[in-house]
């Protein structure tokens, strides 16, 4: 250990993988070193699995950094950064792990390189606890354009827990200029759509996840859709994506063996029941995003200009970020309840 070294614990608040990279994307950026204890010790398989060591690699590598435990298993890493390189990647998880936690740790990382940047990630694209390609495409990016990054992402291939076989690529160009995110309200509704994807299954499963989901929220027959998808292995996914003056939110129900169809479409009738009615006290304001969204909007916030969010809800997840967010930068994160159901968020910087 050296003086120098920003120590976190990573069993503190939600105790999983989202301290891994908000850390390594902060030190990267900074060029603080970093290291992490307790890798992941509050999940029932603590330290690193392959999608935790491909993001742990492929930072090290963007940054020419230096790194201790990188390995499988490992309960214990530092990170020692140097300069930020923009150009061509390839990085490959090497099983079903989530692609789009490897990018939620490098997009950052990589606007504030010199030059752009390609990178290929390969591995799962539709992960359970993970966002799917869908939400960093839909959701996160558009967000994080409007606060001045210029980046953009590719569905390759798409890949399903366990077979994987799924590529993404992600596009990012140097930040020239940022800006506030003012997102207090969602605005009024513009769009609604329903895909529901298969790979290697019948397409009867997706046409009863299109048949709950389109009856549930009152949608005609055409804003609905199935992808026939390629693979090596099956697979499913079913996506809401509810489109807004100011956002788009999107809820997603991955297929699981022995659970029915139906079942899996109910599962996203219900997380966006929990976002749809969601206002502050007065009933005039209509909360912006969910809580997944809310997690992810913080660490780009605190990069750039800061700004303003409404929220359902402030999960664990989101705590946690705050606390490693607060451990590299002078920011100061406050959190309103104007709400049942709707927090306000301000990042100052």
């Amino acid at each position: 250990m050296t003086k120098s070294e920003i120590i976190v614990d990573g069993s503190e608040g939600e105790g999983g993988g989202q301290v891994l990279r908000t850390s390594l994307s902060l030190s990267a950026i900074t060029g603080k070193p970093v290291r992490i204890e307790n890798v992941r010790g509050r999940r029932k398989k603590p330290g690193l699995f392959r999608q935790h060591l491909t993001a742990f690699k492929a930072a090290a590598e963007i940054c020419d950094a230096t790194m201790e435990g990188a390995e499988l298993g490992s309960s214990e890493i530092a990170f020692h950064p140097g300069k930020i390189k923009g150009g061509e990647y390839d990085f490959a998880i090497g099983s079903a792990g989530a692609t789009n936690l490897v990018a939620q740790t490098l997009l950052p990382i990589l606007a504030h390189a010199d030059t752009a940047s390609s990178v290929k990630i390969s591995g799962g694209t539709h992960n359970q606890w993970a966002p799917t390609f869908d939400f960093l495409d839909q959701a996160f990016l558009p967000q994080f354009q409007k606060m001045g990054g210029r980046a953009s992402a590719e569905l390759e291939a798409y890949g399903f827990y366990p077979a994987g076989g799924g590529a993404i690529r992600i596009a990012v160009k140097p930040t020239t200029e940022t800006h506030a995110l003012a997102l207090e309200d969602r605005g009024e509704r513009t769009g609604e759509k329903v895909v529901a994807v298969v790979a290697n299954l019948k397409r009867d499963i997706a046409n009863r996840e299109l048949t709950t989901l389109l009856k549930a929220f009152n949608l005609r027959e055409e804003q609905g859709e199935i992808i026939h998808a390629e693979g090596p292995g099956p697979g499913n996914a079913v996506t809401l994506f509810l489109e807004h003056e100011n956002v788009t939110e999107v809820f997603i129900g991955l297929g699981e063996h022995g659970v029915r169809a139906e079942a899996v479409a109910k599962k996203v009738v219900h997380q966006a029941q929990k976002y749809l009615p969601a206002k502050d006290g007065s009933g005039k304001i209509s909360t912006a995003v969910g809580e997944h969204l809310a997690d992810q909007l913080l660490l780009p916030m605190a990069l750039f200009g800061g700004g303003v969010f409404t929220t359902t809800d402030i999960s664990q997840h989101t705590r946690t970020n705050i606390d490693i967010i607060k451990q590299f930068l002078d920011v100061e994160v406050k959190m309103t309840q104007l709400g049942r159901k709707c927090w306000k968020v301000e990042v100052l910087k």
